[in-house]
Formats: structure tokens, sequence, C-alpha cells
């Protein structure tokens, strides 16, 4: 297993003295004719400077008097006499698209001050902090006046990184970064697998990038696709005029639904090539974790095929053999070599053991991403409240997995486009319904254990599903029910990095339990969560419906004041403002199992949580006498 191919493979400068006299390359074709460098200096003409062959089937040489800075492409000559040029599989850098060239650079010479998060990521165990991420699109976040298409990443440092801080999220996670051809593929489609896109800037500038949000004390994550590739022709596809880093059989290396090609696990220098690229974002940019794209996928040798168009494994069966030892290798790779960093799997199905350690008969991720728990709940919310009492278990169901795996809850682009509508215009009800219904799921989805994940423009109640070809609508930030979404979303993030019953068990069926399931008649729901330590307790308790419910009686863990932490109906958020007054002292009425309950007052279509503690010197003889006249 070789994870630092990068270190010898691709372009490097040839340095003597302070001064650079040529470029190295270095190419993987071994089934090539001939191999070429063609660049400004030859007029893009094969024939001028070739690379030598070796055994291994990598072609090498130096090219005196090319710089930094300088365009090339490998031209090939293929087993069938065709040359085709191609881009370099380890460049570092590539031209602005449409061009497909890539550039000269040196990777090093960039300096870090990030010295302090680095240490500290490798002492952290993010099951027990808090991971509340933002999903962004760099290209359509915002996009600069002028004429200007794209913000650079120099001025995505301070526009992004303080709004991201400022919200209270912990982590960013970047929609694909790796240079790709086509912007309608949002990067999932990725011609350089060790080169950030030149649409933002070069590769120092992004490394400042990821400096500057360390710095902040803001994680970054990048999606990763390492599950398939483009045809494009100056591209990995048909490398050296075979199927060199795919398999050659289409029913085992073309990729029905997204018309790509997929890789061929099964060939070391295909897993050493991927293997590098994991490792060379954690190495070379820093970034504290890859969210890997469609690992289903990549495990399932029939994904998306009917029978007969698939080739089953050496036991017959449907599993991807190589796959899964490729995402084994990666894990136990990232985890042993990088400390603190995460690795977090897009994976839709039931496959067991996703983020369970691979000495324990896992794949080795960090989190799976629960879809099962995004579909539930949306399907939940996009009812009419009226409705919701018959679903009440779409909601409850969780109970049954909730632990198996450790969870990230996300609302991810993946739900805001192709016609499904931005999340607020998911939701059932008036103008006033929809934004109540929207705190509602944000509410739920980050007092619910696992850590969580909203795409760009929900924090914002953005009507419009995403458009990647535009900005967000920064407009809505002015009118008074979006500036209270935005407000919202703040309060909660923070909320939970200040309570340990919010993050501190979100894997762990401890720190969690129903209070009330079942009540559909009301469409309520209750639960607790609790610290590791077992003495911060909180009580959340949602009203799915428009209707506020006044004197219902919820069982609380203990005897005590229960104050009310936070509210998602508060004036403040856009709501009516109903609720508790700051609080309530329990009752020795036994309720849903406890021995103690609280009379609450239910805002409509809210959320509110409670924390059990004394009440302050001053008010305790009152509250006192109030219970007393209560019981």
């Amino acid at each position: 297993m070789n994870c630092n191919a990068y270190e010898w493979l691709g372009a490097h400068p040839v340095i003597e003295g302070d001064a650079v006299v040529g470029i190295r390359f270095a190419v993987w074709a071994p089934n090539a004719k001939e191999v070429c460098i063609v660049c400004d200096r030859n007029h893009w003409k094969h024939g001028e400077f070739y690379l030598n062959s070796s055994n291994e089937g990598v072609w090498t040489g130096v090219v005196p008097y090319l710089e930094v800075g300088h365009a090339y492409k490998y031209s090939i000559r293929f087993p069938n006499g065709e040359v085709v040029e191609k881009a370099d599989p380890y460049g570092f850098y590539a031209e602005l698209p449409p061009r497909t060239a890539s550039i000269v650079f040196d990777i090093e010479g960039y300096h870090w001050n990030d010295g302090d998060w680095m240490t500290r990521r490798g002492e952290t165990n993010w099951y027990e902090k808090p991971v509340q991420i933002y999903e962004v699109h760099l290209g359509s976040w915002k996009r600069p006046w002028g004429g200007r298409k794209y913000h650079t990443y120099t001025e995505l440092s301070e526009l992004l990184i303080n709004y991201c801080v400022d919200l209270g999220f912990t982590h960013l996670q970047l929609m694909p970064i790796t240079e790709y051809p086509f912007d309608g593929s949002w990067g999932y489609q990725s011609t350089g697998y060790f080169a950030p896109t030149s649409r933002y800037g070069n590769p120092h500038e992004f490394m400042e990038f990821v400096d500057k949000c360390h710095q902040a004390g803001l994680g970054v994550l990048i999606d990763w696709v390492p599950g398939h590739f483009p045809t494009d022709r100056h591209g990995l596809a048909n490398f050296d005029g075979t199927a060199l880093y795919e398999h050659a059989d289409p029913r085992q290396g073309f990729h029905p639904d997204w018309n790509t090609n997929i890789f061929n696990y099964g060939r070391h220098e295909v897993r050493n090539f991927l293997l590098s690229s994991a490792h060379f974002w954690c190495n070379k940019y820093h970034v504290d974790g890859i969210r890997v794209d469609a690992v289903a996928s990549m495990l399932y040798l029939d994904y998306s095929r009917k029978q007969g168009e698939w080739v089953p494994n050496q036991f017959g069966g449907r599993e991807n053999l190589e796959a899964i030892q490729f995402l084994k290798d990666l894990n136990v790779m990232l985890h042993g070599e990088f400390p603190g960093v995460l690795s977090i799997a897009e994976e839709s199905t039931a496959w067991p053991g996703v983020s369970r350690p691979v000495y324990d008969g896992g794949l080795g991720f960090t989190m799976k991403w629960d879809m099962g728990w995004m579909n539930d709940t949306l399907k939940y919310l996009r009812r009419e409240p009226v409705h919701r009492r018959h679903h009440q278990h779409e909601l409850s169901f969780r109970s049954l997995y909730g632990f198996t795996e450790n969870f990230v809850l996300p609302l991810s682009h993946d739900e805001v486009v192709h016609g499904k509508c931005s999340l607020l215009s998911q939701m059932p009800g008036d103008h006033w319904q929809k934004f109540a219904n929207l705190r509602l799921l944000l509410g739920y989805q980050g007092t619910l254990p696992g850590k969580s994940l909203l795409f760009m423009g929900g924090e914002i109640g953005q009507w419009t599903e995403w458009n990647h070809d535009s900005q967000l609508d920064w407009a809505l930030e002015s009118i008074d029910k979006h500036a209270g979404m935005k407000r919202f979303v703040k309060d909660l993030n923070h909320l939970i990095q200040n309570h340990p019953a919010l993050h501190e068990r979100d894997h762990t069926p401890d720190g969690f339990a129903w209070i009330q399931a079942d009540d559909s008649v009301n469409s309520v729901y209750a639960f607790g969560r609790f610290s590791k330590d077992g003495k911060e307790k909180l009580v959340v308790v949602m009203n799915m419906t428009p209707v506020p419910r006044e004197g219902y009686v919820v069982g609380v863990p203990e005897e005590g004041f229960y104050k009310e932490l936070f509210n998602s109906d508060a004036w403040m958020y856009g709501g009516t403002d109903v609720g508790n007054a700051g609080g309530m002292p329990s009752k020795k009425v036994p309720m849903h199992g406890r021995e103690d309950s609280v009379t609450l007052t239910l805002p409509p279509l809210g959320l509110v949580v409670l924390k059990a503690e004394e009440p302050p010197k001053s008010s305790r003889d009152f509250i006192k006498e109030q219970a007393k006249q209560i019981r």
C-alpha cells in the first residue's frame, strides 16, 4: 500500500542551488507506445520532449527550462497508434475550465499558522464534541459584483469563514473542490484528484483558506469521490489506450446512473492512486476530514443494475470485495496517520458496521450519514399537521437503529435540487406555518442524538431550490421572518455547543431516552438528553401541530425547576412567543413512567428545551410556594 505516490509521480521542480533548472515528470501508462510532454515551448507538438519507460510502466524524464506556472499535458501514443493528450493524473494545478491542461506548481513553500489547531485536533474525541456542519458550494454561496463569476479562495477566507463562525458552525463541508471540467456536475465528476479547482485560485491560496479556517476555530471537510470518474477524453478514461483506471468490462467499469467510469479497485496502482489522493489532502492541505460520496455504489456490484448487467464476485455474491477492502485500507490509513481526521460515509443502505472499526469487522468510517432519518423526517414534516397523527411512528422508528452507527443527520444539497424545492418551500401550511415547521425541523435535527449537517441557504429560509449558476438570495436577510430563521440557527448551534447533554453522548444510547412518543392524538413527542457525567438532564418537547397546548403534562427525570433554555416559537425567531415564562417547577405527579412531571404550555409547531436545575435563591421560596399550590 503506497499512500504518497504524489511525492514522485506527476510534475516536480528540479532545483539546483536556488534555481529551478527543469521539471521532472513521471506518469503511469504501461501500455503506451510513446509518452511526450507537450507545452508552449514545443508548440504542443508530439515528438520533442520524450519520456523514458521503466519496467513498471512508469514513464519518466526531466524537461529542462520548463518553470513553475507552465501548462503541460502528456501526449500518449496508444497501442493502436493514435496520439491523445492527457492531463496529469497527479497534477497539482490545472487550467481554468474549459481549458484542460495541467500546470506545473510547487506544492511546497506555504507557511502554515495552524499549529495550535492541528495539535488540538489530534487530541480531540469528536464523538463527544459538537460537530455542526455547514455544507457549501463555493461557486454559488455568494458571487462578486463587477462581472466576475466567482469569489476567490482569498476573498472567501474573509466572507465565508466569518459567516460560519458567527452562526456557530464547527465545520465547513465543501462540495468537491478537486478539479472538474463541467460546472453542472457540482464537482462530483473529477478529473484532478490532486488539484484544488482553479475556479477560485491557486493551491497556495486554498491552503491559506484552510489555514484561516483553522485559526478561526473552524474545521474543513471536503467531498471526495472515489466511486467513479468522468469519461472526458483528457482525463483518466482509457488513459494509455486501455482500461487502466477502470474495468474493461462495462458491467463492472461503467456507471449507468451517471455515465461515468468505475475505478478498478482490484488493481494495486489504482488503489494507491486513490489512497494517495486522500492522504494528499490531509497531508498537504491539512483538511480535517473527507466525506466519501456514493459509498453504496461502491459496495454493491449490482448497484442500479438489472439481472445480467453485473458480474458476481468470486463467491457468486453481489458484494464488491475489492472496493470493501479499499475502503477499509482508506480508513486504517487516515485514522493511523492523521489523528483527529474525520471520515464520513454517504451510504444509503443498511450495510452493517460502516462506522465500526476495521478491527471490529467494520468499514472503519468515523461516521455515516443517516439517510433513513432524513427521508422519514422530511416525509413526516411535508404532511399537513392534521394528518400527522396517523404517522407518529415515522419519527419514533429511528429508535430501532439510532445507535447501530455513529450517525450524522444530513439536510444536504441533495434535498433541495431536481424539483424537490427548498426546505422552506417543502413545508406545508401558510407563510407562518412554513417558517414554524422549518424551525421545528432544524430544532429536531439539532437536539436528536447525532451530529448535524445543513446545506447553505437553509439557515436563511431560502424559498427557491439551489441553483449552482447563481448565488443564494441574500436579500432575504433583510426580511424579518428570514432574519429570525438565521438567528434561530445561530442560537441553536450555540445551545448545542454550550450544553454537553446535546453532544457528548450522540452515539451512545445512555445519552437519550424517549419520554413520550405515542401521543398521536396531539402529535406530541418528548425525549431526554443526558450529559456524560449525568449531571445535565435536558427535556425536549415538540408539538407538531399549529394548535397551542396548555396544561400538557410531561414526565421528567428528576425533581427540580425546569428552566426553558430554548423555544423555537420565540418572537425573535419569527414565532408567536407562546412559552412557559422562563420555566416551570416539577410536581410529584407520576407521568410517562416517571415519578415527577411538569405542566407545560406547548407552542404551536414548536420545540422547547428544558433543563433541570435549582431556581435562583431569591426565587426559590416563591417557587416552592407555587409548587405547593399546584399540588
